[in-house]
């Protein structure tokens, strides 16, 4: 390459408030052996560090197409010659962007993807993910046609050990569910129409909770896993699991938020933004079941019993936190609003009382 010669590097398409950002990607402008680093700068600048290899006949490398953003829902859309793409360790390693997956939608052809020690052929109808932070390689032979669709962790809300296990497989082969992301995401990136402020923000949520049920899907079988698509949905899950398993004295939020299909984080984000803390729920929970166990247990049914039979394994910590609750101690609750017990003795006879 001619080190004098100024080189050509992407362009966002100029914008207005109501639009969004748009990256339009066409090398039949840039010279040859410019190519490789024009697509390579594009991709890496506007969705994560990569590194591109491709063939040995650079002036044969093709690439068009567009990147845009939808709220939290990246689409990157469009076709190249055959290459091969590695995120390497170095690259997460040293990478600052906010965790992401990507969902990869093929038009034509196959690309082989590697991740995990596993490997997934996608092809059109296909739905298949990696995660961008870990490494992971794509292989187009004979170069592809597609939607590539990046969301962040934090919006897909599901736990690393799910999106670990959904990678580098085909999500929800032959469910219907598959087939209409697949349709879905493949008509919302050819409706470029689409690309205003006001269109991603009514796009980009149900794009993600689409996404996000199929990876469920996949996992669950698609047989009784919980998908809830709003807020108000997984906080009932969620504290329905809870109210379940109070008597586990190793409840935790990683136990709820796996059965949940979510983050440890978007688990306490949720009950936050509904003002929950979920240990004071858990606790003030098992302290109203310990109140009623205490009224209605029989006497010889001991006061450690009854906590430890409800989550408590700490008596002492348990009895504080009664009083605290109750203004009294477990015994002084229980002196005060234990049933009576009655005789085992069947009632005497009137002749037996007179």
């Amino acid at each position: 390459m001619d080190a004098d010669r100024p080189r050509r590097t992407p362009t966002p398409l100029p914008s207005s408030p109501t639009e969004v950002d748009m990256l339009v990607i066409n090398t039949d402008d840039v010279d040859g052996d410019e190519r490789p680093d024009f697509v390579r700068e594009a991709l890496s600048g506007t969705l994560v560090p990569l590194e591109l290899h491709w063939p040995d006949e650079l002036r044969h490398v093709r690439a068009h197409g567009y990147v845009a953003t939808l709220g939290e829902l990246t689409i990157c859309s469009g076709r190249t010659t055959a290459l091969r793409v590695d995120r390497t360790p170095r690259l997460t390693r040293d990478d600052t962007v906010e965790p992401s997956i990507f969902v990869h939608v093929q038009h034509s052809g196959s690309s082989l993807v590697v991740q995990h020690g596993r490997e997934a052929l996608s092809r059109p109808g296909d739905l298949v993910i990696y995660d961008a932070a870990a490494p992971y390689t794509l292989v187009n032979d004979r170069g592809v046609t597609g939607d590539f669709f990046q969301i962040p962790h934090s919006a897909l809300a599901l736990s690393e050990d799910v999106i670990r296990g959904a990678c580098a497989v085909n999500l929800a082969d032959g469910h219907p569910i598959a087939s209409l992301t697949n349709s879905y995401l493949r008509s919302l990136a050819a409706e470029t129409s689409l690309m205003t402020q006001r269109d991603a923000d009514l796009a980009g949520r149900p794009t993600i909770e689409l996404v996000r049920a199929a990876i469920i899907t996949h996992l669950g079988g698609g047989d009784g896993a919980p998908a809830p698509t709003s807020a108000a949905g997984l906080v009932q899950c969620v504290l329905e699991y809870a109210r379940r398993h109070l008597d586990d004295p190793e409840l935790s939020a990683r136990q709820i938020a796996a059965a949940n299909y979510i983050s440890v984080r978007h688990l306490y984000k949720v009950l936050a933004e509904r003002g929950i803390g979920l240990a004071d729920w858990i606790r003030t929970r098992r302290l109203e079941a310990c109140r009623h166990g205490l009224a209605e247990a029989h006497p010889t049914t001991t006061i450690a019993a009854i906590a430890r039979g409800h989550g408590f394994v700490d008596m002492s910590s348990f009895s504080r936190a009664f009083r605290s609750e109750y203004g009294m101690t477990p015994r002084e609750w229980r002196e005060q609003h234990s049933r009576p017990t009655t005789s085992s003795r069947p009632p005497r006879s009137t002749k037996e009382q007179s």
